[in-house]
């Protein structure tokens, strides 16, 4: 029961006041106790007899019955010989599944530009026995390990790209435990992590029920947009797809709730001409500096977190020069679907008013115009903490002395939550530092803990 009392204990915190709280689990402690000598059937049975707080206790005995009976489920799953075989097996290679991190890692993947570590990945699927091995228009190489059925599908996934321009150093350079090196932790280690449950289920011939479909996917960072993904589920694998996994960073994570943003170039444009002659003209640049003030001064919400960022800016050609061009490319994010939209209307609203300011203040010449360019959409979306593939995730986690927390970020994974498909990025073992920095660490310390995760993680919800 320990994995559904975490569970209710998250969920208790994210909804409720303190006070609240308190009654909470003094209620999960009653219900324990009360249900200790019954069954699901006796539960249901009664349901028309209680009153709507017994029917409220009684719903939560029937969660933590399932979590109960989940937690059994993952127990015996692991103690299965083939899957114990498999576990070692990821355990033993461990030390060759880290040379190929490292060796995949030196393969550059600057952003647009996955080419060559695509191939070799696909090289690599090819040699591990996946069948239908094939790189889509998107640059995504897709392998698959049929099961003895078609479903349920589970698309099992980490990413190619780095966020590290082309002409980067990427050796990775070795201090004990510690690998050093641009990406050796996101998502290197996911792509190795990956390559090594694909090896352990191959020596462990294990047969699962539903297939595993495993994705080496590009443009997850930054302005790649993630339109590896949006391809696979609007495109190549559109509509065949029933649970997906990104694997992505480090640790034993677990991401259920993806960030949505907008990105946006905003391009203000003017006559321009000499600082002193022309003075009077309407100044991009001004037009520009009106509209950051504007988005400086937004109120948002720390619940759901949402935020703004005024990450980049440029134009002009000399300091005795009225401009005739800038720009400035904006982050918008927010959890939440409501807020996010909220948000990018009042960004919108921001930018046009600045505009207007600036040309009342300039009458003469030419007003400045502006231009909004989205360079970038990431849909927000949630898999429910109650959620199977949530509460199976956390079970796992609490077979490996993880608590299993839940938290949000923004991954491959917000595709599939947008849509609908249950989804969720965990990490991939070991210990992770200074991700997008030059100096980018790993430490391989028990890192093969996280490919036992997955792969149990992964049997669970295709068996």
């Amino acid at each position: 029961m320990t994995g559904a009392i975490l569970l209710f204990y998250q969920i208790s915190l994210k909804n409720h006041a303190e006070p609240r709280t308190s009654r909470r689990l003094e209620e999960l402690r009653q219900t324990l106790a009360e249900i200790s000598h019954k069954s699901a059937a006796n539960l249901i049975h009664d349901w028309s007899a209680y009153s709507g707080n017994m029917r409220r206790r009684a719903l939560l005995a029937l969660i933590l019955l399932a979590n109960g009976l989940n937690a059994q489920t993952i127990l015996s799953l692991m103690r299965e010989p083939q899957v114990k075989a498999a576990l070692e097996s990821a355990r033993t290679n461990e030390p060759h599944f880290i040379d190929e991190q490292i060796r995949i890692c030196e393969i550059p993947a600057p952003p647009f530009k996955e080419d060559a570590r695509g191939r070799e990945l696909e090289r690599l699927f090819r040699s591990s026995g996946l069948q239908n091995v094939r790189t889509d228009r998107a640059g995504n190489v897709i392998g698959v390990r049929p099961g003895t059925a078609a479903h349920p599908n589970l698309l099992f996934e980490a990413h190619l790209d780095t966020v590290f321009p082309e002409g980067t150093d990427v050796r990775v350079k070795r201090d004990g435990t510690v690998l050093r090196g641009p990406g050796i932790s996101d998502d290197c280690r996911g792509l190795a992590a990956m390559l090594a449950l694909i090896h352990a289920l191959n020596e462990a011939k294990i047969q699962t029920r539903g297939t595993i479909t495993f994705v080496a996917d590009t443009g997850e960072e930054g302005l790649g947009d993630l339109r590896g993904t949006k391809a696979l589920f609007n495109d190549t694998l559109k509509g065949q797809i029933d649970k997906f996994i990104s694997v992505d960073g480090t640790g034993l994570s677990i991401t259920n709730q993806g960030v949505g943003s907008y990105r946006y170039r905003a391009t203000f444009r003017g006559h321009g001409g000499h600082s002193f002659g022309s003075f009077g003209l309407a100044n991009p640049i001004q037009a520009m500096g009106i509209a950051i003030a504007r988005i400086d001064a937004f109120e948002v919400p720390d619940n759901p977190k949402t935020t703004f960022n005024v990450g980049r800016v440029g134009g002009g050609t000399s300091v005795n020069a009225i401009p005739f061009e800038a720009w400035m490319e904006v982050d918008l994010r927010s959890a939440d679907n409501a807020m996010l939209e909220s948000l990018n209307a009042r960004y919108k609203r921001a930018v046009d008013e600045a505009v207007a300011a600036e040309n009342r203040r300039w009458k003469s010449g030419v007003p400045v115009s502006v231009s909004n360019e989205v360079v970038g959409f990431r849909p927000a979306g949630e898999t429910p903490a109650d959620s199977p593939i949530v509460r199976t995730a956390i079970e796992v986690n609490r077979q490996f002395g993880s608590l299993g927390n839940l938290s949000e970020g923004s991954t491959d994974a917000n595709v599939p939550m947008s849509m609908g498909i249950p989804a969720i990025t965990i990490g991939a073992g070991g210990k992770g530092m200074g991700a997008h920095a030059l100096d980018e660490s790993f430490d391989t310390k028990d890192s093969y803990l996280g490919t036992q995760r997955a792969l149990v993680l992964a049997l669970a919800l295709v068996r």
